[in-house]
């Protein structure tokens, strides 16, 4: 087991181990003519003020900061107890928090989508953050809506906001709406991220499509890992469930196309991002930005001794919190997280650490993800001419028949893990997919495709130290394509470097690493 020690406030406890925060800079980036660092960051993250978490906010941008995070999102539940107060009660809080830590602290809340799962929405550092959420909230959240219109019981979500066309132009409307109110209103951006896409089926492709179309630049991408990446460990410690909790069969309102490996994680990876050749894969052939990150999504860490202030749902429905968190000195059972950046990390490469910078390299793309420390950092560079090239999210210009010269830059990880050992990566493949152009809107529940391949795998030597490059030349490009990175540690991956399916129960997060970048697009004149 790898239970992650944490302190509080309130805690004298001495932790048992720290975690190693990576280097703000570890690799120069010249890309485009600016300088990056890349800051690592987590966009899903509860506190208190989440009906199932238990966290303050200090505690949790404490421990962000002592994993060495940059940047950090808090989204807790959206829903009709936390609409009441809960926004407003946190606002001081997490003010307090940015003067005593040096991790930027973004406000934000976890959107009940309307007919699907949920999302990250994240909202700059500005004075009129609160209000934008709160007004937000109690318009658009699917778990407001269901209960104006079913209010018997805490949870209980009408039809018509579970599921079905009804449900889904809700979530338009939503989108619309935001979108408006960006252009016209003080806040200005905004940021939606769609949360666990795959786990329970409800997000279909057409649905996908539906909501980057409706706000391009604001609905940005998904969770390409999920949290809950503790879940796995077997009890009584764990739950013995799927890595993120990736464990459901199709329910009603789940889309019919998918087959049941669509609802596990791949090498902890959800599988519309992990299964080469899927989702992620044709929506980025239609040669529009998709977006991945990873994140925690902490509620519990796993071999916590702290159960939450109080237990009672009352008292949250009552006061939009669930109080200080308690230390029963007992470790507890079937908590299933990973504090803030000890796990998992987005990293983006942005000019300068700040609120609109990081929100902006976020928009842009220029994103990897990594489990366990597998690297500090990697930086890929695609060029088709002279200079220093684009690096993830940008878009660059090959004549046709020209080559394209692709480079990628690995620092390796010097330091152990929080699982005692110093992650190797054993492989990194170069992913090319070709982009075919929009999809019909017959075909908009499309999620093949077929044209996407592994064309330059670089195994890496073991006794290899130090910064590795690996460079190959796509030749005699005729077709406009785009081009993505993939490293893993090799030790559960199939012949092929695949991630294999995660097997419920029996995957423990720290022996199957990967890391996953952003694409660069080619278009050809």
């Amino acid at each position: 087991m790898h239970p992650h020690p944490h302190t509080h406030a309130h805690s004298q406890e001495p932790h048992s181990h720290e975690p190693t925060p990576l280097p703000p800079d570890p690799v120069s980036s010249e890309g485009d003519d600016r300088q990056f660092a890349w800051y690592a960051g987590d966009h899903h993250i509860h506190t208190t003020f989440s009906r199932d978490a238990m966290y303050s906010v200090d505690d949790q941008v404490r421990r962000a900061s002592e994993c060495g995070l940059d940047w950090m999102v808090i989204t807790d539940h959206g829903g009709p107890d936390h609409a009441k107060q809960s926004v407003a009660l946190q606002t001081p809080l997490i003010a307090a928090a940015r003067e005593q830590h040096d991790v930027l602290v973004f406000q934000g809340m976890e959107w009940n989508i309307p007919g699907a799962e949920h999302a990250t929405f994240i909202a700059p550092d500005h004075e009129d953050t609160p209000d934008l959420l709160e007004r937000f909230e109690r318009r658009f959240d699917g778990d407001v809506l269901g209960a104006r219109q079913n209010p018997h019981g805490p949870r209980a979500i009408a039809d018509s906001v579970e599921g079905g066309p009804v449900a889904e132009q809700l979530g338009l409307d939503a989108l619309a709406w935001l979108v408006e109110e960006l252009r016209t209103g003080t806040v200005g951006e905004a940021l939606v991220l769609s949360n666990h896409p795959m786990r329970t089926g409800r997000v279909s492709p057409s649905k996908v499509r539906g909501w980057r179309d409706a706000a391009p630049g604001v609905f940005i991408g998904w969770e390409g890992a999920p949290g809950h990446q503790a879940a796995a460990l077997p009890a009584p410690l764990g739950r013995g469930r799927g890595r993120g909790q990736y464990d459901e069969s199709p329910g009603r309102w789940s889309f019919p196309g998918y087959d049941l490996d669509q609802y596990r994680t791949w090498g902890g990876f959800d599988a519309a991002t992990a299964r080469m050749g899927g989702l992620w894969d044709s929506l980025l052939a239609e040669g529009l930005p998709w977006w991945i990150t990873a994140n925690s999504d902490n509620h519990f860490d796993i071999g916590d001794t702290w159960v939450a202030g109080n237990l009672s749902l009352d008292h949250y429905r009552e006061h939009g919190s669930r109080g200080e968190p308690v230390d029963t000195g007992v470790v507890q059972h079937g908590y299933v997280d990973f504090a803030p950046g000890f796990y998992s990390r987005t990293c983006v490469g942005s000019p300068s650490r700040d609120y609109r910078s990081v929100m902006a390299a976020l928009r842009g793309g220029r994103i990897f993800v990594v489990h366990g420390g597998l690297v500090k950092a990697v930086e890929g560079r695609v060029r088709t001419g002279p200079g220093p090239g684009v690096t993830f999210g940008a878009r660059t210009t090959v004549e046709r028949g020209g080559d394209v010269e692709v480079e990628l830059t690995v620092d390796p990880a010097t330091e152990p893990n929080g699982s005692g050992q110093v992650p190797r990566s054993a492989r990194w493949d170069v992913i090319v997919g070709t982009v075919t152009g929009r999809v019909a809107d017959v075909d908009r529940d499309l999620f093949e495709a077929p044209g996407t391949r592994v064309v330059e795998s670089f195994e890496v030597p073991a006794h290899a130290s130090g910064r590795q490059v690996f460079r190959t030349v796509l030749r005699g490009v005729a077709d406009p394509l785009y081009v993505r990175f993939r490293g893993s540690d090799g030790r559960h991956a199939d012949a092929d470097g695949h991630p294999r399916v995660d097997r419920i129960g029996d995957a423990d997060p720290w022996d199957d690493l990967w890391c996953y970048t952003n694409p660069v697009f080619v278009d050809v004149r």
